[in-house]
């Protein structure tokens, strides 16, 4: 998004509150929400021309839309699910009924969408040797310690390994080492190679809430897991009507540039207005927050930490048809494939089924390889692999729809900012601690559910009250 300067020689807009937040995504517009709560005032400032940052609804006609980013919630995601209560956005089921399907090595199986297994598919020669590596993750993340796993007593070991040795080391067959493969990169839009061993723990770590540990299985399974539900009338609703009780308070089209702390106040310094305030908290990913100006300059730390901190690769594609046709034959439209380049997808109708959506993702490599391509080329790709699981009616959609978040100029990359090898450990102190009146905030900061809308929700409550604490 091109966001123009203001006129030559004419004055910047001058905006002045307690805290200043920086990004209007659900971080960020949480923040705020906690602020004016406070009896404190706030502004917010987003670079974009509307708010939800990686969420993002796109309308299908008659009134409906489907999310195009960020859409699902689930089980023990209380803050994200408390936050759409408040505003008054309710949430529905995702589509689970008849049979998934698993394709691999050409072969076409179906199997039970609420089997014992939930999306693991039931493969012969993989699924036991599968699931005894989801096992240990789930042992080695329920040691790890959320808010800091970087204490953990073997921390370096697993920081300096990447999921793949572990993978490498863990399991025996090709199929086995497939589907975790799938899992991971449908996570994380990345590659098990990508990712420390060390940051999958903590990550999994955080896949529950105070009460409840995390588990892998919670990351992939769709009823009970993270894909258990959506929002009635798309997840970008919720921080559509949190900013419209905000009101005035958020400023659009509005990218932040400069930062400078003095021991009296913070100024950050935008396209066309300056904004000054007590505190700033910056609300989004740590390498985008690594491209704002700071004066006086980050310490050392957070600022090689904002140089490590990738994010995922990942477009999301979407047909429309008339109907969901794959539900007649008894098919969820769920499936995990060996295929390229859509190795996942879900039935992403709307709530009454009226139209028909199949959503496919395209992670990590592939994501990296299709993204050079021709919109074209990835879309005739897309269909052909949804006919290939779902029949020739795949072929013929009456939309298309899809956005690759690596190109959108304030997201580059989704769905979150992950850590490969060295990162973690020498640098994750870093990720939280305020920098004198600057706090950070987006979902990687957060300690659960990190990379999903609920860490972002948790991040900027804990981010604003750190603020409040402090004014």
């Amino acid at each position: 998004m091109a966001v123009a300067g203001p006129a030559e020689g004419r004055a910047k807009r001058k905006r002045h509150a307690d805290v200043i937040v920086i990004g209007a995504g659900l971080a960020g517009l949480s923040a705020a929400r906690a602020v004016v709560a406070a009896g404190k005032s706030v502004v917010v400032l987003e670079a974009r021309n509307r708010v939800g940052g990686r969420t993002l609804n796109q309308p299908i006609g008659g009134g409906k839309v489907i999310e195009i980013g960020g859409q699902w919630v689930g089980p023990t995601q209380d803050a994200m699910l408390k936050l759409a209560k408040d505003v008054g956005v309710k949430t529905f089921k995702t589509y689970n009924e008849g049979n998934n399907l698993y394709y691999v090595d050409g072969t076409k199986q179906e199997y039970a969408s609420d089997g014992p297994l939930g999306a693991v598919p039931p493969d012969a020669s993989g699924i036991v040797d599968a699931e005894s590596a989801i096992l240990k993750l789930d042992d080695m993340a329920n040691a790890t310690p959320r808010d800091a796993p970087w204490t953990k007593s073997d921390a370096a070991t697993l920081d300096g390994t990447t999921f793949e040795t572990w993978k490498q080391q863990n399991t025996t067959t090709p199929h086995g080492k497939f589907l975790l493969d799938v899992g991971i990169e449908a996570i994380f839009g990345a590659e098990p190679r990508d990712i420390s061993l060390l940051f999958l723990a903590f990550y999994i770590a955080g896949a529950g809430n105070e009460s409840n540990p995390g588990t892998f299985e919670r990351l992939i399974n769709t009823p009970g897991g993270a894909q258990d539900s959506r929002f009635v009338g798309g997840s970008q609703l919720v921080s559509i009507k949190a900013a419209k009780k905000l009101g005035k308070r958020v400023v659009l089209k509005a990218p932040a540039r400069r930062i400078v702390q003095t021991s009296k106040g913070v100024r950050v310094e935008c396209d066309g207005l300056t904004a000054t305030g007590k505190h700033v908290i910056v609300a989004m990913a740590p390498s985008l927050a690594g491209r704002i100006r700071y004066e006086p300059g980050l310490p050392a730390l957070r600022d090689q930490l904002t140089q490590r901190v990738p994010n995922g690769s990942i477009i999301k594609c979407e047909a429309v048809y008339d109907k969901p046709f794959w539900r007649d034959a008894g098919l969820s439209g769920q499936v995990v494939s060996d295929a390229s380049p859509v190795r996942v997808t879900w039935d992403n109708s709307p709530p009454d089924g009226k139209p028909g959506v199949l959503v496919g993702f395209i992670c990590g490599s592939a994501a990296r390889e299709y993204g050079a391509k021709s919109a074209k080329a990835r879309r005739t790709a897309v269909l052909n692999n949804f006919a290939t699981y779902f029949g020739d009616k795949a072929l013929k959609p009456k939309q298309f729809h899809e956005k690759n978040w690596s190109d959108d100029e304030w997201t580059r990359g989704c769905y979150t900012g992950y850590m490969p090898p060295g990162v973690l450990f020498d640098f994750g102190t870093a990720l939280r601690q305020p920098v004198g009146r600057i706090h950070w905030a987006g979902t990687e900061t957060s300690t659960i559910w990190a990379g999903y809308m609920d860490g972002a929700v948790r991040s900027g409550q804990r981010a604003a009250k750190e603020v409040l604490a402090k004014i």
